[in-house]
């Protein structure tokens, strides 16, 4: 395939930014324009976590200064959204269209909103975007009272957040043990004890419905209790966002269908990020993955492959967490075939889990510890053969295994 003379980036995340940067720094000499619905092109993580303590401005969050982007020729057109796509052309809501002979999508995902009955009221939101940290954030007070719906990744930070704002947070899920999939049953057991620990009221439910009480919003929870709160946020997950690669009848299966070059079933249009899911080479596709370093990675593969090179091959996922104080790394999966190993400091508490399956690491997570992970991680692409002893024992090093490996 010849490369295309112009490219049109729909979406200025990570993943978006990552293509156009890579695009321009592998010799690309063609147009280079992303559109963004936001006002500028930013990146997403640190709403849960710094950002949203700190108050920090969007233009901190940015991926680049504008006048970056003008000297890499990359030109970025935000604050209007997307209308649809065909081959060799986008649409933008404000009736523009831009001539494109590749069109890369990178639409993201949206929050999953709240499927209680007033979920619509004005006090109850999800966290995307910064607008939605920024709001929640001025809700927060100090002796407010925050409910946060849902335990996972960015529910966990949020209260973590919202606690160190000073305000009271009551944290709903109806797992006893939230994380579990990602973090393994001890390290998960760990971190969630973390809440109680700082004071936060942890309820094990489900919200039913939410309710207009003056200013403020009573929920109902399914065990017949109610919390009288000044914000809700709901962070039960997200749905990934297929409806402009729809409009151009592109696969979709719950997720843009992509290859491992990112290719959609369309000549010419690429997809990457949180809205994709990969066709493995058994036909298989695998789950939307939702981490920032694969989107950062599907950005790289989509710019290789639109220049004509080989994609790099991927090691094992890797993601992060940050919460009261304390840095959570994982590698590769701790839960399914195989064993779990735990560390442990020496106050007792799980320092590391790693999970042992057949002779092989293929997982690993860490609390305030990377280089465990890095470590591991090598170990994991590399395949070094690693007995149950030798990761179970805290004076031997990860790193320690990969030298006598080497």
């Amino acid at each position: 395939m010849t490369a295309p003379a112009s490219v049109v980036v729909v979406g200025g995340g990570i993943a978006g930014v990552t293509a156009a940067r890579q695009l321009r720094a592998g010799g690309f000499s063609g147009t280079i324009r992303i559109v963004e619905a936001e006002p500028l092109c930013y990146d997403r993580p640190p709403l849960s976590k710094a950002a949203f303590v700190d108050g920090a401005g969007i233009e901190s969050l940015a991926f680049a200064t504008a006048d970056e982007y003008a000297a890499a020729g990359i030109e970025v057109i935000a604050g209007v959204r997307a209308a649809g796509i065909r081959a060799g052309a986008v649409a933008l809501a404000d009736g523009r269209v831009l001539e494109a002979e590749g069109i890369v999508l990178a639409t993201g995902a949206r929050a999953r909103p709240p499927a209680f009955p007033g979920g619509d009221l004005p006090a109850v939101g999800v966290l995307r975007d910064y607008a939605d940290a920024m709001r929640l954030r001025a809700a927060a007070s100090p002796g407010a009272t925050a409910v946060v719906v849902g335990a996972g990744l960015v529910g966990a930070e949020l209260a973590s957040g919202l606690t160190e704002l000073g305000a009271r947070v009551v944290l709903v899920d109806p797992d006893p043990v939230p994380g579990a999939r990602a973090f393994g049953d001890a390290l998960a057991g760990h971190l969630h004890a973390m809440h109680a620990a700082h004071g936060v009221d942890v309820r094990v439910g489900a919200v039913v419905r939410a309710e207009a009480e003056g200013d403020r919003v009573a929920v109902r929870l399914d065990d017949g209790a109610s919390v009288s709160a000044d914000a809700v946020v709901v962070a039960t997950g997200i749905e990934v966002d297929t409806s402009l690669a729809e409009s151009a009848g592109v696969e979709v299966d719950r997720g843009i269908v992509v290859d491992d070059a990112g290719r959609t079933s369309l000549l010419g249009v690429w997809a990457v990020g949180d809205a994709t899911r990969r066709r493995r080479p058994d036909g298989v596709l695998a789950p939307p993955d939702g981490h920032w370093e694969t989107a950062e990675l599907d950005g790289r593969a989509v710019a290789a492959d639109i220049l004509g090179a080989q994609p790099a091959s991927r090691g094992a996922g890797w993601y992060w967490s940050d919460r009261y104080g304390v840095h959570v790394e994982v590698v590769g999966r701790l839960v399914g075939d195989g064993v779990e190993i735990v560390r442990r400091a020496g106050s007792g508490l799980p320092a590391a889990v790693l999970r042992l399956d057949e002779g092989m690491l293929v997982g690993a997570a860490s609390i305030d510890d990377p280089n465990t992970v890095r470590a591991a991680r090598r170990l994991i692409d590399r395949r070094v053969p690693v007995t149950a002893a030798e990761l179970a024992d805290p004076a031997l090093s990860l790193r320690d295994l990969l030298r006598a490996a080497r």
